[in-house]
């Protein structure tokens, strides 16, 4: 999107934004007061606030009634030997949702056959998430599942106890009897992409965390593969024993 040609508030907010990346204004600070910031972007204050919401419907602001507005603490995500988002989420007071963006048949790429230990263009079921923290975007998550061991994980039923449940662990222990652990977990960071900035409510030019990860059943055999795209300035990620 042309800078310019965004509205003000939007502009606005990106400034702001930059200014809490950059920790100008660090996790625990209050933003300035609304006349003062007014004043230094020559706006009003309907569109001050305008910026002020959109910052926080993205969770990088508080708002303390007779207080102020505060800068957020990112989230918390303890990565461990289980695959518990969303108990990890509920655990440091965050409400974790899920919307369902896709789920489809593919042949399995180079990295995704690799990394569930499988033939190139073997079939397997893309799950593709949205996952959402106090209504904020936080993070988009692709998993992928061998056909050859889940026949049916794509069948209306299957899917339905999925957007049911919003668990994808709870789901692999109800329906296949599937304790969901974690083998793996690797960590880099890129560019966010189009279609996830998108998703994710941020400019092109944002850096995103980039996890992938190998998941196995009780039996120590691959169930997973997969690949979440999660918000930087939002997450932070904590790796345990």
């Amino acid at each position: 999107m042309d800078h310019a040609a965004s509205p003000r508030y939007v502009q606005i907010a990106d400034q702001l934004r930059h200014r809490i990346q950059s920790q100008l204004y660090a996790v625990g600070d209050q933003l300035p007061p609304e006349a003062q910031l007014s004043q230094q972007f020559g706006v009003n204050r309907h569109t001050l606030r305008q910026a002020v919401a959109l910052l926080r419907q993205e969770g990088l602001l508080r708002a303390e009634r007779g207080r102020g507005t505060f800068v957020a603490a990112p989230i918390r995500y303890a990565i461990g030997q289980r695959v518990r988002y969303n108990e990890a989420l509920k655990a440091h007071g965050h409400k974790a949702e899920f919307t369902l963006l896709r789920a489809i048949e593919v042949p399995a790429e180079a990295s995704v056959a690799q990394g569930l230990a499988i033939a190139p263009g073997a079939p397997v079921a893309l799950i593709e998430r949205l996952g959402m923290a106090d209504g904020a975007p936080i993070s988009v998550g692709s998993g992928h599942f061998p056909l050859a061991r889940f026949a049916d994980l794509l069948s209306p039923e299957s899917l339905n106890v999925l957007e049911q449940t919003h668990s994808i662990s709870q789901w692999l222990r109800d329906r296949y009897g599937i304790d969901h652990i974690r083998r793996r977990t690797s960590v880099s960071a890129r560019l966010v992409q189009p279609r996830d900035a998108k998703l994710l409510q941020l400019p092109l030019n944002q850096p995103i965390l980039l996890a992938e990860s190998i998941n196995v059943d009780q039996q120590g055999q691959v169930i997973e593969y997969g690949v979440a795209r999660l918000r930087g300035d939002r997450m932070e990620l904590v790796f345990e024993p």
